[in-house]
């Protein structure tokens, strides 16, 4: 497996996520927002040229490598009725930005989804059929994340996505599950369960993100944890991944100094990168423990 872990979890600025993989002896970024010198943070597919053309050069002195994008393309802050333009731009700046650092992977999602949304529309797996048939043009792989999306609302939309789209694959979030309800089953509905949805998805994961959590009902909201300490079923998953012949990337994706979708948080990149190291220290003692020894590519 490729440890690797989405940088912005570890500082807003470039040089704190380099670091803190660097540190962790790690050879792989997943790029989300990023933030360089005289330029505010952004994502990859929205910074200026000029911005960018600074992450393309740091990255290449530092030798670290691009495993994948995280976009914004249809994410949760999006419907599927807002006008398809922004979409479109999304993917025309971020196909050429791809193709300059080398990385195959772009993470999207399925719009957020209608308050009483119980099935997968037909408008959402025709723009997501569309999304990736442009990226596949381009020799580009998309993998969809279970989150707060269309796709994410159960195993049984994951399945319909795939099932559509025959040239979709998978980003896998361990713990997405654990506070996202199941409207695949009747009112009121239940959380989900990791351990299905993994089982429903696993044979077109091309990616995953190891955050993990527990639900507090009395917040309504779910309580970030260390990996394999929530209800994520981390080791779990990563052992069938592992026994599967898994060899994809396993990104942390920490959420305990900050949630990168919840409101503002002034934690600075200093506790950011330290949380983020001590995260990745703990991925690699589980992934021991399953079997895999290698933190990095050779």
């Amino acid at each position: 497996m490729i440890l690797c872990g989405i940088g912005d979890e570890a500082g807003n600025r470039l040089e704190s996520q380099i670091s803190a993989v660097r540190s962790l002896g790690w050879r792989h970024l997943e790029l989300r927002n990023v933030e360089v010198a005289g330029y505010p943070k952004a994502n990859l597919h929205d910074l200026p040229e000029a911005a960018f053309e600074q992450v393309v050069q740091r990255l290449s002195v530092s030798q670290i490598r691009v495993i994948g994008l995280g976009s914004a393309i249809m994410n949760w802050s999006k419907k599927v009725t807002d006008p398809w333009e922004i979409t479109l731009a999304e993917i025309d700046r971020a196909i050429p930005r791809m193709h300059r650092l080398g990385t195959r992977l772009v993470r999207i999602m399925s719009f957020k989804p209608a308050d009483d949304a119980e099935e997968l529309p037909e408008a959402v797996i025709r723009r997501v059929a569309e999304v990736t048939a442009r990226f596949r043009d381009e020799g580009l792989q998309v993998v969809h994340e279970n989150c707060m999306n269309y796709g994410g609302m159960s195993p049984r939309h994951g399945v319909e996505l795939l099932e559509a789209i025959p040239d979709l694959a998978w980003v896998f979030d361990t713990a997405n599950p654990v506070f996202n309800a199941d409207r695949s089953r009747p009112k009121p509905w239940p959380q989900q369960d990791p351990w299905e949805f993994w089982v429903a998805v696993r044979d077109r994961v091309q990616h995953i993100h190891v955050k993990d959590a527990r639900w507090n009902p009395a917040r309504n909201d779910a309580d970030y944890t260390w990996p394999g300490e929530g209800d994520g079923a981390v080791a779990r998953i990563l052992a069938d991944a592992a026994q599967r012949g898994y060899r994809g990337g396993v990104s942390i994706e920490p959420h305990l100094v900050a949630v990168f979708h919840g409101p503002a948080t002034t934690a600075s990149d200093e506790a950011l990168c330290a949380n983020f190291i001590e995260y990745g220290r703990r991925l690699e003692a589980i992934v021991r423990a399953v079997g895999e020894t290698s933190a990095a590519t050779p």
